[in-house]
């Protein structure tokens, strides 16, 4: 499954975030990475723990929770705190699949890591598609082969068991915001078909209202959430 979320940030907020981001240090963005995809990942990071992006991490984090269609698509349980990469020219991450766990330090550095079980990744682009070339997010998955550059402030969301690469920037330089999801719903097909049910509701309330048919399919939605929940 893989789902467009156009606009989860504004104008304004994508403007506040690269005045931020350009005054921050980068880093190698090999630092988060695993053993495997470390070999082919070339761009830059701010530093996880930097304040800066705990900061606009909450932005990110506020923005996610006020958005119906990601709560419907992604039933999180956990988000991983938002990180930030960029891509310069001649920088590109080759093919690879994100690590099945990440773990989050607590606050305060005390006590053990918080684990995150990674069932979607998301990209929020931060960049507007017209000011760079090449850079564009590429997901494979059962029903091919999706090539991803979006404006600045929407988010791609997908499954994090998908096989993707981001492709060399030949002109200006990509930024954006990446983290992952752990769903409430661990079954990839449990959490779609959660998804287009729901979806399916939202669409006959706004044609017909609550009538007894709309109640009782949102009562079979939520029961389904309640059987395949990991709460």
């Amino acid at each position: 499954m893989m789902i467009r979320i156009p606009g989860l940030l504004s104008a304004e907020q994508v403007a506040h975030m690269r005045g931020v981001l350009s005054d921050t240090d980068w880093v190698d963005g090999k630092v988060t990475a695993g053993a495997q995809s470390a070999q082919t990942k070339h761009n830059l990071q701010v530093p996880e723990y930097a304040p800066a992006a705990r900061a606009l991490g909450e932005i990110i984090l506020g923005a996610l929770g006020r958005n119906e269609r990601f709560t419907s698509a992604a039933l999180a349980l956990r988000v991983f705190p938002p990180l930030f990469n960029r891509y310069d020219r001649g920088m590109n991450f080759g093919a690879h699949i994100d690590n099945s766990i990440r773990f989050v330090k607590p606050s305060l550095g005390t006590g053990a890591p918080i684990r995150v079980r990674t069932d979607m990744s998301a990209t929020l682009f931060l960049t507007e598609p017209e000011d760079y070339d090449g850079g564009e997010l590429v997901i494979e998955d059962t029903y091919g082969t999706h090539n991803v550059k979006l404006p600045a402030g929407d988010l791609v969301l997908y499954s994090a068991t998908s096989r993707h690469h981001v492709t060399p920037v030949t002109r200006g330089s990509r930024w954006a915001s990446f983290f992952w999801i752990q769903s409430m719903i661990r079954d990839e097909a449990a959490r779609t078909t959660l998804f287009e049910l729901d979806n399916a509701i939202q669409g006959l309330r706004g044609k017909l209202g609550d009538n007894d048919e709309v109640v009782a399919l949102t009562g079979l939605y939520h029961n389904l959430v309640r059987r395949w929940a990991d709460a």
